[in-house]
């Protein structure tokens, strides 16, 4: 897949899942009660806007504000535009790849981009399980990670067999 190639997937999958995620924590923010628990389709999603200050299930939620900062803000943004890069210049990429990595890089962008203008905090509004069994309160830009980590784990699976099958043929 040629440079022009992927730089434009990348960049209409950065743009529709930043899009996506900001209109729906637009939505929670301006029509959810902050921390009043929405129940639809008989318990099995929850919406709750509520703010998390740390990374994925609150993880780092209580250290210091600067620890976080440089931590959540700082090092969270070396680390996308270093896999930005990487994702653009790499030339073995295929399609499936390269829309993997682009879903992490777009879902991190875009809880980033709402650290920096909520003073440090993301966002959350979506809780799925059945009874007491339960996720944590994640939002979009979380299932974009966990979809394009998902795509690229597949991925290597399933190129890894591949490998192994024609090894058996010779």
């Amino acid at each position: 897949m040629n440079l022009f190639n992927r730089f434009n997937i990348i960049i209409t999958i950065l743009f529709l899942v930043i899009s996506i995620d900001h209109t729906t924590k637009f939505i929670a923010k301006n029509y959810l009660i902050y921390n009043e628990l929405n129940s639809y389709l008989f318990g099995v999603l929850h919406l709750v806007y509520t703010s998390n200050y740390g990374a994925f299930l609150s993880l780092g939620n209580t250290l210091s504000p600067e620890v976080r900062f440089w931590l959540l803000q700082i090092l969270v943004g070396i680390v996308l535009f270093g896999m930005f890069v990487y994702a653009i210049y790499f030339k073995k990429y295929v399609f499936t790849r390269i829309s993997g990595l682009s879903l992490i890089i777009g879902g991190g962008s875009s809880n980033l981009l709402d650290r920096i203008m909520n003073d440090g905090a993301v966002v959350d509004f979506l809780s799925i399980g059945i009874g007491t069994v339960r996720t944590g309160i994640f939002n979009v830009s979380d299932i974009c990670i966990l979809l394009g980590m998902f795509l690229i784990l597949v991925y290597e699976v399933k190129s890894e067999s591949s490998k192994l099958r024609v090894a058996d043929r010779k």
